[in-house]
């Protein structure tokens, strides 16, 4: 039982720094997802992440999920948001040989960069765009973006500077960010790429491979159209979105039209 409320009913998921579980509202029998993170965690993120869905819903952007509640005990943090339908990490396991067909991953695509945008509009940047951070709603074929425990405002005024390591998860993560770069808008935009390529192909080249090094030389080759088995949609909008300066403004409008076929 969570702040004499929230009933756990089953784990959901794990991240690097937390749980999540699956409760219920005893007092309403609304269905909840009830993030965990121990205060023993190396890093920690949930405190960032419920900033930032309080930011956000302050807006009333409907496709992210709604705070209920957070809090403290002796041993966790805890953050109660609105349940969410399946992933697309999960959605993509489902699919026949595990891939998504060619229109389906371009209707994604399009729902993807809108959401981005949306955020970048409040200039904030979220920094771990992959799979598992899109989930469908749960009576709806709209995709929501959740887990901001990496999100930070976007800086238009400063230097770029080094990180000390990967920002995000580096299967999805940026050039940018394997080269230890800060990252900006575009940063984001090429994650959504690299998913798309994924849901379509099934695989990425280097999903079994962990060397940093090796992994962005293997982006850097598919960038430049080393496999002619990826449909050149997804080429084309991963050099758009290479080509966009550190402080720049995306043409979110014509990311998407390159998608829905209006350019």
């Amino acid at each position: 039982m969570i702040c004499n409320k929230y009933d756990l009913l089953e784990k959901i998921g794990q991240g690097a720094f937390s749980q999540i579980y699956k409760g219920r509202n005893i007092r309403t029998g609304e269905l909840v997802a009830i993030k965990i993170e121990p205060k023993t965690a190396e890093i920690k993120l949930l405190q960032n992440e419920t900033r930032m869905y309080q930011y956000l819903h302050s807006f009333n952007k409907p496709q992210i999920p709604e705070i209920k509640w957070f809090g403290v005990d002796t041993d966790n943090y805890y953050m109660v948001i609105s349940l969410l339908g399946k992933s697309l990490e999960s959605f993509k396991r489902e699919q026949p040989n595990g891939r998504a067909y060619l229109f389906e991953t371009l209707h994604l695509g399009m729902q993807m960069i809108q959401l981005v945008e949306s955020i970048h509009k409040r200039l904030l940047i979220h920094r771990d765009i992959k799979p598992d951070n899109f989930l469908f709603g749960l009576e709806s074929s709209s995709i929501y973006l959740i887990d901001f425990g990496f999100c930070t405002k976007y800086k238009s005024h400063f230097t770029p500077t080094k990180t000390s390591n990967i920002i995000g998860t580096p299967k999805f993560a940026s050039i940018s960010a394997h080269e230890f770069n800060e990252l900006s808008r575009r940063d984001d935009l090429e994650s959504v790429g690299y998913i798309l390529i994924y849901l379509y192909m099934g695989e990425l080249a280097w999903d079994k491979i962990t060397d940093n090094d090796e992994i962005k030389l293997m982006k850097l080759r598919m960038i430049h159209g080393e496999d002619p088995s990826i449909p050149c949609v997804f080429i084309d909008y991963l050099r758009n979105v290479r080509n966009i300066a550190f402080y720049e403004t995306p043409n979110y409008a014509k990311l998407i039209s390159r998608f829905s076929g209006k350019q």
